[in-house]
């Protein structure tokens, strides 16, 4: 076959594979295709040529670039993320939750492309004020394309996960803004199964197809019915599946005002021996304490509880409830890497031999660990799409994060707060030993934490590192790597700011600030972020 004719030259917005001339996108504009109303090569009905707004200053122009502005600031590398209302809006979502169904539905192949119930998004959301509103706003986008949407409510986001294996659909999507203050909101987006959705793998297609679309009008005979499902009962009997009856245990719960809140008493009450110290359960957007677990003084008020009640343990989720962090005993704070080298001791006992996948950024006892448990340490990037991918492609049974995020290939490869309580309430129970006392042969190394240094040139610092240290083992898989036999560092990007994280670790706490204070003229301005 011949080069094909010029007028061939398009694609509608989610069609990337299939090229139409202009006949064939003025023979679907003339059916009022589903995807015709907001398109950019509408002439006819696309809101930045009807008259009034493409006026030079007007006011439909100024807000339609406006919006244009601010869904490219919404994306982020994981996810979609910003202030609400200023950034984030009803119509940004409404323009989000389209773009996200064409791009899902679009992406499906063989027998599932025709499949009605593979072409159904699963649409979740947190408990913050503004979920209901961007929730709605989404659900109308999408169903602006055809998709049925099934609604689950208010849910973790480890709770889209299970639904998107638990039923066929194109995808999930939870409105969410993490571990945010409560004046932010968003989007994470995944694929069938449970498939992480990042910049490289789909989220910046969706913000092109956001962009050249407008919000519109769809006539009511044209919309799918929302349909809404409670999946508690399922996602409490799948958990349940990896629950051990514990010991009689006491553990502190803060839930930080978010998802945990309302699932952990759905998934625990009720468990034989243990008693729950509930903190921070209300969940109506308002926060005691910034929904975090990663900065310290978030846990001040776990950790007093934990001391005032004799727990065994404490656990603090974030507001959506997919991380989770620990305190011992004795409310001392637990470092997620070491409850990963933990946690790849009791997954290597029962799957002998199998990989085990750990961020960059973790401390050198956790290969340490896998080796010496006789499974196979996988090193990986930061970033869930990137430990969610590195799971799947070598069937590893667990992973963990610096961050608090844990991934299991019990549950789809994903992340679980739920899961990593699980987990480590099953190891407690099953060595009759404290969380402290389990924890210290690991704690053998001194950690410097992540620490940030504001830095506009990131590349040609990366460079002088790299000529600095020459004669060192380095790397360039996340930021870059520099490996000597009695310590390391890792420095990488910021994916949103003018930062360097800096996370270093060396054999003693002496040596430890003897390098940092030689690298830190290297990094930049330190800062408290």
């Amino acid at each position: 076959m011949g080069e094909p004719p010029d007028d061939y030259t398009r694609n509608c917005p989610g069609e990337e594979k299939i090229r139409i001339s202009e006949a064939i996108c003025i023979g679907r504009r003339r059916v009022n295709f589903h995807k015709c109303p907001g398109c950019q090569f509408n002439d006819d009905r696309h809101p930045r040529r009807v008259a009034g707004a493409s006026e030079i200053g007007g006011r439909g122009a100024r807000r339609v670039a406006s919006e244009d502005a601010m869904i490219e600031r919404v994306f982020k590398a994981y996810d979609i993320r910003a202030t609400v209302p200023d950034m984030l809006n009803e119509d940004v979502a409404w323009r989000i939750g389209n773009a996200t169904a064409q791009f899902l539905r679009t992406s499906l192949t063989g027998y599932d492309r025709s499949d009605a119930e593979m072409n159904k998004l699963v649409v979740g959301r947190d408990m913050r004020k503004h979920s209901p509103m961007l929730t709605r706003a989404f659900i109308e986008g999408a169903a602006a394309t055809g998709t049925e949407v099934i609604d689950i409510g208010m849910v973790d986001t480890s709770q889209i996960y299970f639904a998107t294996n638990y039923m066929p659909c194109c995808g999930g999507v939870q409105v969410t803004a993490s571990h945010n203050p409560a004046n932010y909101n968003g989007f994470k987006i995944s694929g069938p199964k449970g498939k992480p959705i990042g910049a490289e793998s789909g989220l910046k297609e969706i913000q092109r197809i956001a962009t050249a679309i407008a919000r519109h009008k769809v006539p009511d005979s044209e919309l799918k019915e929302v349909q809404t499902r409670d999946l508690s009962q399922p996602y409490r009997e799948y958990l349940h599946r990896f629950l051990h009856e514990p010991r009689p245990s006491k553990v502190v719960i803060d839930a930080s005002n978010g998802m945990a809140g309302r699932w952990f008493p759905i998934l625990f009450n009720g468990v034989p021996n243990l008693t729950v110290v509930p903190l921070n359960f209300e969940h109506d957007g308002e926060f005691v304490h910034p929904p975090n677990p990663l900065v310290p003084a978030n846990l001040d008020q776990l950790r007093a509880a934990v001391r005032e009640h004799a727990a065994d343990f404490g656990a603090c989720f974030d507001g959506d409830a997919d991380r989770c962090m620990f305190v011992d005993e004795k409310a001392d704070i637990v470092r997620c890497d070491l409850v990963t080298a933990l946690l790849a001791g009791e997954y290597l006992r029962e799957y002998p031999g199998s990989t085990i996948v750990y961020d960059l950024r973790s401390s050198r006892v956790v290969p340490e660990q896998i080796e010496r448990a006789g499974g196979v340490p996988k090193r990986e990037r930061v970033g869930h799409v990137f430990m969610k991918r590195a799971l799947a492609e070598s069937d590893a049974v667990f992973g963990g994060e610096l961050s608090g995020h844990f991934y299991f290939r019990d549950f789809f490869f994903c992340d679980s707060g739920m899961m990593a309580f699980i987990a480590v309430l099953n190891v407690l129970t099953r060595t009759g030993r404290s969380l402290g006392e389990l924890l210290r042969p690991l704690d053998v190394y001194a950690a410097s934490g992540e620490r940030n240094f504001e830095n506009d040139d990131k590349e040609g610092t990366f460079q002088r590192i790299a000529e600095t240290y020459r004669d060192a083992r380095i790397d360039y898989l996340d930021g870059v790597t520099v490996q000597h036999e009695s310590w390391w560092f890792n420095v990488r990007p910021s994916n949103t700011e003018p930062l360097l994280r800096l996370n270093m670790e060396a054999a003693t706490a002496e040596l430890l600030e003897e390098k940092i204070a030689e690298l830190t003229p290297v990094l930049g301005h330190p800062v408290d972020h």
